[in-house]
């Protein structure tokens, strides 16, 4: 269907954002059209001071509009553990939690050889260089429970044995409210492997 160029690269636009197909696409377009002047300025502004403002912590990889961020400037968090995580939302879902008072590390990826990314393109060299800086006693490997998750998890693993540091993985299996019957093999051995006395 032909559709005026503006409302066309509108569209274009909309079908960049992850899980967003051709049909939504058409929807969102035609929602922007639909709303007034002035909030569709407040949200073209949004998009672009979240683009221009935003930068990575120097320290722990978060996005931050400060650098350090506010969790690497809070000098009431434990320095002697490190949570490593593939991705800035997982900072949040942990900081949404109350329940890890550490720092972080974010990773942003994590190796997957299938999509030509290796060690050398995720942020693991500063991660190396914080451990000889600071005195950190326990490394906490939050990367995400699927193969490049583990694979991360692994490689960082090995790199950091050889210093001493205490290497944990998070917990992996069984969701909360769920059933054993319609669990994969994966996730069931991980639960068993992951169990703890009562």
């Amino acid at each position: 269907m032909y559709y005026p160029e503006p409302i066309s690269k509108l569209i274009d636009s909309f079908t960049k954002l992850p899980g967003i197909g051709p049909k939504t696409a058409v929807r969102l377009a035609f929602f922007v059209l639909n709303m007034k002047e002035d909030d569709v300025l407040d949200f073209a502004k949004a998009l672009v001071n979240a683009k221009r403002e935003l930068t990575h912590c120097s320290t722990c990889g978060h996005i931050t509009d400060q650098d350090p961020c506010a969790i690497c400037g809070d000098h009431t968090r434990d320095d002697s553990v490190i949570c490593v995580v593939q991705d800035p939302k997982d900072v949040i879902a942990m900081e949404k939690m109350r329940e890890f008072n550490g720092r972080y590390h974010v990773l942003h990826g994590a190796i997957s050889p299938m999509d030509g990314i290796g060690p050398e393109d995720i942020n693991v060299p500063p991660l190396l260089n914080r451990l000889k800086d600071e005195k950190v006693s326990e490394l906490i490997l939050a990367t995400n429970p699927n193969v490049e998750g583990e694979a991360t998890a692994m490689y960082i693993s090995r790199l950091v044995k050889p210093s001493g540091i205490k290497i944990t993985r998070i917990a992996h299996g069984l969701p909360m409210g769920g059933d054993l019957e319609y669990a994969d093999e994966v996730t069931l051995s991980k639960a068993l492997e992951g169990r703890r006395e009562l």
